[in-house]
């Protein structure tokens, strides 16, 4: 089972995140889906800056 998973990794991840998708657009319509998904990626990329300037490790100390 685990070799299974190994070889089909990202087509697993790719379903996962079909069906997450249409579930959202299902329950909460098309344009609130998006604008969920534009709000993840600002938080994504804020995280990312964040990870790579180090700015909270400071703070955190």
């Amino acid at each position: 089972m685990t070799e299974l998973i190994k070889a089909y990794f990202w087509p697993l991840i790719g379903g996962i995140i079909g069906l997450l998708l249409a579930v959202l657009i299902i329950t909460f319509g098309f344009f609130k889906t998006l604008l969920v998904l534009i709000f993840m990626a600002i938080g994504i990329s804020a995280g990312y800056y964040i990870q790579k300037t180090g700015i909270l490790t400071n703070v955190f100390k």
